[in-house]
């Protein structure tokens, strides 16, 4: 019996019935096999983790940008009632002009 690389035990190659039979090639070439797949495996889980990180980095990147567009909202809106407090005066003023200019015939 011969030992294999995986640490089980093999029959001899033999000649029965003229075919060439080796039950230690069979067991390099599962070890080879268990060896791919593992492998494989590895890259796989390793690919999951890098698109999990990702997903974070992206889930992180959206709240960030989710609050900033918050901010700009409220500071849009801001300058909004500022402009329009800043016409009604300027309609004030000008109506008081225009008031003025005619005579004072008008009440503001």
């Amino acid at each position: 019996m011969a030992h294999s690389p995986s640490g089980s035990r093999a029959e001899a190659p033999s000649t029965e019935g003229g075919t060439f039979t080796d039950a230690g090639a069979e067991d390099v070439g599962d070890s080879k096999l268990s060896a791919f797949l593992f492998d494989v495996s590895q890259q796989v889980q390793g690919g999951l983790q890098n698109m999990l990180k990702m997903s974070s980095e992206i889930e992180r990147c959206d709240g960030e940008i989710e609050a900033e567009v918050g901010r700009a909202r409220d500071a849009v809106a801001e300058k909004g009632r500022a402009l329009d407090e800043d016409r009604e005066r300027v309609q004030k003023a000008a109506l008081a002009a225009l008031d003025i200019l005619s005579g004072g015939r008008g009440a503001i």
